[in-house]
């Protein structure tokens, strides 16, 4: 039987450490170190496509330029922000305080988008996903399908038979992979869920949404690498107790950072 690997966690920040420490020495964080099992599941579950044949570095003068394929999100103020819609492959994580409307602007994205789109929620049944809807009254869509559950092995067997045109995973704290012994939104399994789901983006060129949480600083909960792994990174802001929200982006691989979309919170949705 194969020795079960260790190694603690920083649940602030990330930070590796083979041993418990008091105090992290990346983000100066008290009593934040929790021991988490690294060592993989003897099964496999992730995801998996057909065997690509064996790649070979190309000369840059021979690699063939093209524009990124955008899709319309049939939301002005999200468009602007990506850089003038959603590229085909990417990844984008959308971050916020509990209550913000994350899983509001994300349903209503899905909901208004004419292709087949595949809404994930590890946090609320479909019961509560379809009163939601009827409030903004667009339940009666025929292209977005629900499906509430958090086995990444699950989800990925789903998608194979749907074959959907966009993902929304609301949100990637709750995900959980065969692949790594240890609790849902520990570190380790963030950062195994989001490869995962990328490797899924990348090779069958799905454009994907992650929602995300924040710490109570405000940063992004999970390892600090969740941010350089995903292609975009967008800031969901606003007092909950007031109408407006701020969507900002803090990091874009298509396009620019400097754009704001400002949204208000009714009780239809956001407009």
């Amino acid at each position: 039987m194969a020795k079960i690997k260790t190694t603690f966690f920083c649940q602030n920040c990330g930070y590796e450490s083979a041993k418990w420490l008091g105090k992290c020495p990346a983000c100066s964080e008290w009593n934040s170190f929790v021991e988490e099992k690294v060592q993989a599941s003897a099964h496999k579950n992730e995801w998996s496509s057909a065997p690509k044949a064996k790649t070979k570095p190309t000369l840059i003068s021979e690699v063939k330029a093209s524009s990124e394929a955008r899709i319309s999100s049939h939301n002005n103020e999200l468009d602007r922000v990506l850089g003038g819609g959603i590229v085909q492959g990417a990844v984008v994580l959308l971050a916020g305080e509990p209550g913000i409307g994350k899983s509001t602007l994300m349903l209503q994205v899905a909901l208004a988008l004419p292709l087949k789109v595949l809404y994930v929620s590890g946090e609320e049944s479909e019961q509560q996903i379809k009163m939601r809807a009827d409030r903004m009254n667009s339940s009666q869509n025929d292209s977005c399908f629900i499906l509430a559950e958090t086995s990444t092995e699950t989800i990925f067997n789903q998608i194979q038979q749907l074959n959907p045109d966009l993902v929304v995973i609301d949100s990637v704290q709750t995900l959980h992979s065969g692949q790594v012994d240890s609790a849902a939104g520990s570190v380790s399994q963030v950062k195994q869920c989001t490869a995962e789901l990328i490797k899924f983006a990348k090779e069958t060129a799905t454009p994907t949404f992650l929602v995300g949480h924040i710490t109570k600083d405000g940063a992004i909960a999970g390892p600090k690498v969740l941010e350089h792994m995903v292609d975009t990174v967008l800031q969901f802001e606003g007092d909950r107790h007031l109408t407006y929200r701020i969507v900002r982006t803090t990091k874009n691989r298509f396009g620019s950072t400097s754009e704001l979309g400002i949204y208000e919170m009714s009780g239809s949705g956001l407009s």
